[in-house]
Protein backbone atom coordinates (compact mmCIF):
# COMPACT_ATOMS: atom_id res chain seq x y z
CA UNK A 1 0.00 0.00 0.00
CA UNK A 2 1.39 3.67 -0.79
CA UNK A 3 1.38 5.78 1.93
CA UNK A 4 2.46 9.61 2.71
CA UNK A 5 6.22 8.89 3.85
CA UNK A 6 6.23 6.56 0.42
CA UNK A 7 4.88 9.45 -1.53
CA UNK A 8 7.98 11.73 0.47
CA UNK A 9 10.91 9.44 -0.46
CA UNK A 10 9.78 8.56 -3.92
CA UNK A 11 9.03 11.93 -4.87
CA UNK A 12 11.73 13.81 -2.98
CA UNK A 13 9.38 16.94 -2.74
CA UNK A 14 10.62 19.56 -0.56
CA UNK A 15 7.85 21.91 -0.69
CA UNK A 16 5.18 19.70 -0.54
CA UNK A 17 2.90 17.61 -2.65
CA UNK A 18 -1.28 15.88 -1.51
CA UNK A 19 -1.01 13.00 -3.89
CA UNK A 20 -4.46 11.37 -4.07
CA UNK A 21 -4.92 7.82 -3.87
CA UNK A 22 -7.00 5.45 -5.05
CA UNK A 23 -10.05 4.68 -2.99
CA UNK A 24 -7.92 5.98 -0.33
CA UNK A 25 -7.14 8.78 2.02
CA UNK A 26 -4.55 12.09 0.71
CA UNK A 27 -1.23 11.48 1.02
CA UNK A 28 0.94 14.39 2.01
CA UNK A 29 4.26 15.09 1.78
CA UNK A 30 7.21 17.94 2.35
CA UNK A 31 6.20 18.79 5.51
CA UNK A 32 3.10 20.99 4.56
CA UNK A 33 2.11 22.65 7.85
CA UNK A 34 -1.72 21.83 9.18
CA UNK A 35 -3.94 24.03 10.92
CA UNK A 36 -7.67 24.22 11.56
CA UNK A 37 -9.38 27.15 10.27
CA UNK A 38 -12.71 28.28 11.80
CA UNK A 39 -14.98 30.43 9.69
CA UNK A 40 -15.88 33.85 11.41
CA UNK A 41 -19.84 34.61 11.69
CA UNK A 42 -20.68 38.55 12.03
CA UNK A 43 -23.10 40.33 13.81
CA UNK A 44 -25.44 39.61 11.01
CA UNK A 45 -24.70 36.30 10.99
CA UNK A 46 -22.50 36.49 7.41
CA UNK A 47 -19.86 34.18 7.74
CA UNK A 48 -16.53 37.06 7.42
CA UNK A 49 -12.96 36.16 7.74
CA UNK A 50 -11.45 33.12 9.06
CA UNK A 51 -9.51 32.53 12.43
CA UNK A 52 -7.10 29.75 13.36
CA UNK A 53 -7.94 27.00 16.06
CA UNK A 54 -6.15 23.84 16.54
CA UNK A 55 -2.22 23.85 14.90
CA UNK A 56 -0.90 20.24 14.50
CA UNK A 57 2.38 19.11 15.10
CA UNK A 58 4.31 19.27 11.90
CA UNK A 59 4.88 15.82 10.31
CA UNK A 60 7.04 15.21 7.25
CA UNK A 61 4.13 13.40 5.91
CA UNK A 62 0.88 12.32 6.96
CA UNK A 63 -2.56 11.06 5.36
CA UNK A 64 -5.63 12.86 5.61
CA UNK A 65 -9.19 11.20 5.91
CA UNK A 66 -11.37 11.36 2.05
CA UNK A 67 -13.81 8.43 2.91
CA UNK A 68 -15.14 10.98 5.65
CA UNK A 69 -15.67 7.73 8.49
CA UNK A 70 -12.10 8.01 10.17
CA UNK A 71 -12.70 8.12 13.90
CA UNK A 72 -9.19 9.94 14.32
CA UNK A 73 -10.41 13.01 12.03
CA UNK A 74 -9.13 14.76 9.80
CA UNK A 75 -6.27 11.96 9.85
CA UNK A 76 -6.84 8.63 7.88
CA UNK A 77 -7.13 5.56 10.40
CA UNK A 78 -7.70 3.20 7.66
CA UNK A 79 -11.63 2.84 7.87
CA UNK A 80 -11.78 3.47 4.06
CA UNK A 81 -10.55 -0.57 3.55
CA UNK A 82 -13.27 -2.14 5.27
CA UNK A 83 -16.20 0.50 3.95
CA UNK A 84 -16.40 -0.22 0.35
CA UNK A 85 -14.94 3.25 -0.36
CA UNK A 86 -15.19 4.40 -3.67
CA UNK A 87 -12.69 7.65 -4.61
CA UNK A 88 -12.77 8.26 -8.02
CA UNK A 89 -12.05 11.65 -9.54
CA UNK A 90 -14.87 12.87 -11.41
CA UNK A 91 -13.80 16.78 -11.63
CA UNK A 92 -12.74 17.93 -14.86
CA UNK A 93 -9.14 19.15 -15.93
CA UNK A 94 -9.58 21.80 -17.76
CA UNK A 95 -7.67 24.87 -16.44
CA UNK A 96 -10.16 26.84 -14.19
CA UNK A 97 -10.27 29.91 -16.74
CA UNK A 98 -11.68 27.61 -19.38
CA UNK A 99 -14.05 26.40 -16.75
CA UNK A 100 -15.32 30.18 -15.73
CA UNK A 101 -18.29 32.14 -16.05
CA UNK A 102 -17.78 35.39 -16.32
CA UNK A 103 -19.44 38.64 -15.05
CA UNK A 104 -17.82 42.06 -15.62
CA UNK A 105 -18.22 45.20 -13.79
CA UNK A 106 -17.01 48.69 -14.37
CA UNK A 107 -13.54 48.37 -12.65
CA UNK A 108 -14.09 44.25 -11.31
CA UNK A 109 -14.41 41.15 -13.41
CA UNK A 110 -15.78 37.70 -11.45
CA UNK A 111 -15.15 34.33 -12.91
CA UNK A 112 -16.90 31.79 -11.26
CA UNK A 113 -16.89 28.18 -11.77
CA UNK A 114 -20.13 26.86 -9.42
CA UNK A 115 -18.77 23.19 -9.50
CA UNK A 116 -16.05 24.24 -7.17
CA UNK A 117 -18.53 25.82 -4.29
CA UNK A 118 -18.03 24.85 -0.70
CA UNK A 119 -20.75 26.41 0.29
CA UNK A 120 -18.31 28.83 2.95
CA UNK A 121 -21.19 31.49 2.64
CA UNK A 122 -19.09 34.37 1.98
CA UNK A 123 -20.38 35.29 -1.33
CA UNK A 124 -23.75 36.11 0.75
CA UNK A 125 -22.92 39.33 2.47
CA UNK A 126 -23.88 42.81 1.30
CA UNK A 127 -26.17 41.36 -1.55
CA UNK A 128 -23.59 38.91 -2.92
CA UNK A 129 -20.54 39.01 -4.48
CA UNK A 130 -22.06 39.04 -7.81
CA UNK A 131 -23.79 42.39 -7.48
CA UNK A 132 -20.87 43.99 -5.64
CA UNK A 133 -19.03 43.15 -9.01
CA UNK A 134 -21.42 44.87 -10.74
CA UNK A 135 -21.39 47.63 -8.84
CA UNK A 136 -17.94 47.76 -8.53
CA UNK A 137 -17.20 51.49 -9.44
CA UNK A 138 -18.44 52.34 -5.61
CA UNK A 139 -15.36 51.94 -3.09
CA UNK A 140 -17.42 49.85 -0.37
CA UNK A 141 -18.98 47.18 -3.15
CA UNK A 142 -15.40 46.63 -4.57
CA UNK A 143 -13.82 46.65 -0.88
CA UNK A 144 -16.66 43.25 0.31
CA UNK A 145 -16.30 41.88 -3.66
CA UNK A 146 -12.81 41.86 -3.46
CA UNK A 147 -12.89 40.41 0.47
CA UNK A 148 -15.76 37.95 -0.73
CA UNK A 149 -13.51 36.34 -2.85
CA UNK A 150 -10.45 35.91 -1.33
CA UNK A 151 -12.27 34.51 1.68
CA UNK A 152 -14.03 31.88 -0.54
CA UNK A 153 -11.92 28.94 0.28
CA UNK A 154 -12.08 27.19 -2.91
CA UNK A 155 -11.06 29.25 -4.87
CA UNK A 156 -14.78 29.27 -7.24
CA UNK A 157 -14.86 32.59 -7.30
CA UNK A 158 -11.52 35.30 -8.14
CA UNK A 159 -11.44 38.90 -8.61
CA UNK A 160 -9.76 40.58 -11.41
CA UNK A 161 -8.67 44.11 -12.22
CA UNK A 162 -11.11 45.04 -14.69
CA UNK A 163 -8.77 47.83 -16.73
CA UNK A 164 -5.64 45.64 -16.49
CA UNK A 165 -6.75 41.67 -16.51
CA UNK A 166 -4.60 41.43 -13.05
CA UNK A 167 -5.80 39.21 -10.82
CA UNK A 168 -6.48 40.18 -7.03
CA UNK A 169 -5.72 37.23 -4.96
CA UNK A 170 -4.92 36.77 -1.51
CA UNK A 171 -1.11 35.49 -0.62
CA UNK A 172 -0.91 32.38 1.48
CA UNK A 173 2.42 30.58 2.39
CA UNK A 174 1.42 26.76 1.85
CA UNK A 175 -0.54 25.34 4.16
CA UNK A 176 -3.25 22.86 4.68
CA UNK A 177 -5.98 23.91 6.12
CA UNK A 178 -8.81 21.64 8.26
CA UNK A 179 -12.12 23.49 7.90
CA UNK A 180 -14.44 23.97 10.56
CA UNK A 181 -18.07 25.91 10.63
CA UNK A 182 -19.43 27.19 13.89
CA UNK A 183 -22.85 27.30 12.87
CA UNK A 184 -23.26 23.52 12.95
CA UNK A 185 -19.68 22.74 14.85
CA UNK A 186 -18.41 19.87 11.92
CA UNK A 187 -15.48 19.68 9.83
CA UNK A 188 -15.55 20.92 6.21
CA UNK A 189 -13.76 20.62 3.59
CA UNK A 190 -9.92 20.12 3.27
CA UNK A 191 -8.37 23.62 2.18
CA UNK A 192 -5.20 23.86 0.33
CA UNK A 193 -3.43 26.70 -0.08
CA UNK A 194 -0.41 28.85 -1.44
CA UNK A 195 -0.15 26.79 -4.66
CA UNK A 196 0.49 23.26 -3.40
CA UNK A 197 0.26 20.46 -6.56
CA UNK A 198 -2.44 17.81 -6.35
CA UNK A 199 -1.52 14.89 -7.76
CA UNK A 200 -4.30 12.66 -8.98
CA UNK A 201 -4.23 8.70 -8.24
CA UNK A 202 -3.17 8.63 -11.81
CA UNK A 203 -0.26 10.36 -11.50
CA UNK A 204 -1.44 13.83 -13.35
CA UNK A 205 -1.26 17.02 -11.55
CA UNK A 206 -4.27 18.95 -11.82
CA UNK A 207 -3.96 23.18 -12.22
CA UNK A 208 -1.75 24.23 -9.73
CA UNK A 209 -3.79 27.38 -8.12
CA UNK A 210 -3.18 29.36 -5.01
CA UNK A 211 -6.46 27.86 -3.33
CA UNK A 212 -8.83 24.50 -3.51
CA UNK A 213 -10.77 22.52 -1.53
CA UNK A 214 -10.82 19.10 -1.57
CA UNK A 215 -13.65 16.83 -0.65
CA UNK A 216 -12.87 14.91 2.96
CA UNK A 217 -16.37 13.51 3.28
CA UNK A 218 -16.54 11.05 0.53
CA UNK A 219 -19.51 12.83 -1.26
CA UNK A 220 -18.89 15.17 -3.77
CA UNK A 221 -19.66 14.53 -7.22
CA UNK A 222 -16.77 16.22 -8.03
CA UNK A 223 -13.57 14.85 -6.39
CA UNK A 224 -11.14 14.95 -5.45
CA UNK A 225 -12.42 18.76 -4.94
CA UNK A 226 -15.53 19.66 -2.40
CA UNK A 227 -18.79 20.86 -4.41
CA UNK A 228 -20.94 21.16 -1.46
CA UNK A 229 -22.18 18.02 -0.73
CA UNK A 230 -20.77 17.41 2.90
CA UNK A 231 -23.51 17.16 5.45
Amino acid sequence: MTTAKGIARRTGVKKGLIKVSKNGPYLISGGIPLVEQIINIDAEGYPRGWRPGIKYPKKEAYSLCRCGRSKGKPFCDGTHTGSNFRGSETARREPYLEQAERIDGPTLTLTDVPDLCAVAGFCERAGGIWDLTRQSRKPTARKYAIEEAWDCPSGRLVVWERETGKIIEPKFERSIGVTRDPRNGKLGPIWARGGIPIESADGVIYEIRNRVTLCSCGRSRNKPFCDGSHP
